[in-house]
């Protein structure tokens, strides 16, 4: 992006929301603040068992530029992430980048994403407002999953492309990076989706408002370290939110 108006590069803060993440938290905070004295990072945490949330508060101690957002009530993926991207716009944010914390999302790919930002939509010659990290584009890649895995991936994507009609490759791609004014459009804080169909939910917003989304390729890999919180239960919630957008947007409600 071009620098703002007193001639100082835009500021990127990254949000990355956590639970049980502390054996990668701060080997990637420490990646993501190595990319520039522009860049922050924002975890939010929904207290955490593991103490990540202790981990960051510590290190913050010493590193002005790693926040924490500690959550006791209302916890899940959804709230954490409204609630990241509400603090991120607090903090004076030009740039807003989503990314789980497993490095399933590598921070090497966030200078292409923001790159990418600063072009115009092929489609339209509007100024972009949402640049995806997407596996579904040429170059992008999902190779460590299993075949059924992949499967159920690519049948997922159908089924949100054509239900809720977004020109997009990977709509479950929770790695993106944002203009401030794109959340700020969309009313990020009206959030409701309380799990990880928030992913679903902001794109859908951002399509029907007309903004103009990009994606570029990424490599995606399953975490090394850690375990994951995301269960059958949670991906079939997140499906039926999905029907619940596409019932909104039909009658007027959204």
């Amino acid at each position: 992006m071009p620098p703002t108006s007193d001639g100082a590069a835009p500021k990127v803060v990254c949000t990355v929301p956590t639970y049980n993440e502390a054996e990668n938290i701060l080997d990637l905070s420490r990646e993501l603040l190595a990319l520039g004295p522009e860049f922050e990072v924002l975890v939010i945490d929904d207290d955490s068992p593991d103490g990540t949330w202790k981990l960051v508060a510590e290190a913050a101690k010493t590193e002005p530029r790693l926040h924490l957002l500690h959550r006791t009530v209302d916890r899940g993926r959804g709230a954490a992430g409204r609630d990241g991207f509400v603090r991120a716009l607090e903090m004076g944010a030009d740039v807003v980048v989503e990314m789980d914390a497993d490095f399933s999302h590598h921070p090497r790919f966030v200078p292409a994403m923001l790159a990418r930002l600063n072009t115009v939509d092929a489609r339209s010659g509007a100024e972009l407002g949402l640049v995806l990290g997407s596996r579904g584009v040429s170059g992008g890649s999902d190779a460590d999953r299993g075949a059924l895995r992949q499967v159920i991936t690519k049948a997922a994507n159908l089924y949100i492309r054509l239900l809720l009609g977004v020109p997009v490759a990977d709509c479950n791609s929770g790695f993106r990076c944002w203009r401030a004014s794109t959340l700020r459009a969309i009313e990020v804080e009206k959030t409701f989706s309380p799990g990880p169909a928030i992913v679903q939910e902001l794109l859908f917003k951002t399509a029907r408002a007309g903004i103009g989304i990009a994606e570029i390729p990424i490599e995606f890999v399953d975490r090394v370290r850690g375990e994951s919180t995301l269960t059958m239960r949670i991906l079939l919630q997140g499906y039926t939110t999905v029907l619940k957008l596409r019932w909104m947007a039909l009658t007027g409600r959204l």
